[in-house]
């Protein structure tokens, strides 16, 4: 594809995130991705260009490890002549959100990602020209700290996710706190994880989008812009669902509809679409910890309901949730045990300066960098090399944790589904389907004293205005259950 002669307005704002900034073509399946950086301090074309390359070897050299050559799209870098680069960025401009434009796109240095539009179904030449329905998944954190470091029994408890939800209701971020819980979508448990993803499409925050041929349809452009009327969204979803049967617009269409959508979303999320197994990595045991969150309201209702146990199913080992969950799990000494190890490292980098580099804490991110990872002994040495090991695959963690899941859906016709298609069926259709995994940049390295000082702030915030009321009313809820309990049982 030579982007350099394609038209600037062949090219639409797509989107952006912190560091970069990306434009989808308005035909063909691909995006280009630009870094950014705050006005009057662009950096060179060669540090443009060593970013790139770095975010490139990740992806190919690490993360493609943990998650599979087909969930993992790398991408490659391009050069673009600048003249394009200008027009295109004035023609985005305008739609850009206010909230971005602290940073301005690179127009100097003319490199850039070419990347697939994960919108579209990937390698699917026969879907090409057929409608193509998109859901975004950010899944969070799946799973519960366990490490002895822990200082609060409440993280012990209660999952980052749902105790970080109260304090951005509190800073104003968000209206209302959401009843999603990335432990219930992670539980393997059909209708934990039903409720889950519900719960993301009745609060849909940055957690959830759905496009359509592209373009979004449901779910929040940027922080507060949100476009969630179920009603709205079900009107386009009926041609996917229903083709040809008579349902019409109403509460019972659109739970309906929702209802399919939902079943669709989590057979693709336990379906494996990827028949590479992943690296030589050892994997870090899920049973460790509790397999559910206190303040999930899946729980609560269980809770309720005289109900003491959340039923776990477990992940298919093959599946993008298992894979996921797993690079996660790298976080395996969390926050307040990391924390004195990367002291450790800052430490040793005051004096030795020159050592930055051969650590590769800032790459690059090749094979060498991957095989250090593999070491998931927890006994300290008092190394630097057990430091940084450990600092290196929390980042890994963090970043995991911070990825998102892209499902594209394409109806298909059964003569046109195949074994080399995954295929998953609902009640009138059934679509040919893509997994892949995005946001797979590396956390930087210095992020981690923030990361540090916020976990403090999430879990003080909720000691003192959370926990202490629901703490009464909850005990009194396992307290009449157990009365229940005891009333039916023979004496």
């Amino acid at each position: 594809m030579e982007v350099e002669k394609m038209d600037e307005n062949e090219w639409k704002y797509h989107g952006e995130g912190n560091q970069s900034l990306v434009v989808s073509h308005c035909q063909r399946c691909v995006v280009l991705r630009f870094l950014k950086s705050p006005p009057n301090q662009n950096k060179t074309p060669e540090e443009i260009l060593h970013h790139l390359q770095n975010i490139v070897d990740f992806g190919k050299h690490v993360m493609k490890q943990f998650f599979g050559e087909n969930y993992v799209h790398h991408g490659e870098i391009i050069q673009l002549p600048l003249d394009f680069v200008r027009q295109l960025c004035l023609k985005i401009q305008p739609e850009r959100p206010e909230c971005r434009c602290d940073k301005d796109m690179d127009t100097l240095s003319g490199y850039a990602m070419l990347l697939p539009n994960l919108t579209r179904l990937q390698s699917l030449r026969f879907a090409e020209h057929r409608p193509i329905l998109c859901i975004e998944i950010k899944p969070k954190c799946g799973f519960i700290p366990f490490s002895s470091h822990v200082s609060q029994e409440i993280k012990h408890k209660v999952c980052r996710y749902c105790m970080h939800q109260h304090l951005k209701v509190a800073n104003g971020k968000w209206k209302r706190p959401s009843k999603y819980c990335p432990l219930d979508l992670f539980s393997g448990n059909k209708q934990r994880m039903h409720f889950a993803l519900k719960s993301l499409l009745q609060e849909a925050q940055n957690n959830l989008k759905i496009f359509k041929n592209g373009e979004l349809i449901y779910g929040c452009k940027d922080d507060q812009d949100c476009v969630c009327d179920w009603n709205e969204l079900a009107r386009h979803l009926k041609p996917f669902f229903f083709p040809c049967n008579g349902l019409v617009s109403g509460p019972q269409c659109t739970r309906t509809i929702v209802k399919e959508l939902i079943h669709v979303i989590t057979m693709a999320l336990l379906s494996s679409t990827d028949t590479c197994r992943a690296g030589d990595m050892k994997t870090v045991p899920i049973s460790q910890g509790r397999s559910y969150c206190e303040a999930s309201a899946f729980n609560k209702e269980l809770v309720r309901n005289g109900k003491h146990k959340l039923e776990s199913s477990g992940l298919p080992r093959d599946c993008v949730l298992y894979k996921t969950l797993q690079a996660q799990m790298l976080d395996m000494l969390d926050i307040e045990g990391l924390y004195p190890l990367y002291s450790r490292v800052e430490q040793y980098l005051e004096e030795f300066p020159e050592e930055r580099s051969t650590l590769q804490i800032d790459g690059p991110y090749n094979e060498a960098f991957y095989e250090k990872l593999l070491d998931l002994s927890l006994e300290d040495d008092g190394t630097v090399a057990f430091a940084l090991t450990k600092v290196q695959q929390y980042r890994i963690a963090m970043t995991a944790k911070d990825c998102s899941i892209m499902i594209a859906l394409s109806p298909c016709l059964q003569d046109e589904c195949s074994e080399q298609r995954p295929v998953v069926l609902t009640s009138k259709s059934r679509f040919t389907f893509s997994v892949s995994v995005l946001d797979l940049d590396l956390k930087p390295y210095e992020s981690i004293p923030h990361q540090y000082k916020l976990d403090g702030e999430i879990v003080n915030y909720y000691l003192k205005n959370v926990q202490a009321k629901d703490d009464p009313v909850m005990s009194n809820l396992f307290k009449e259950n157990e009365d229940c309990t005891l009333v039916l049982h023979k004496v």
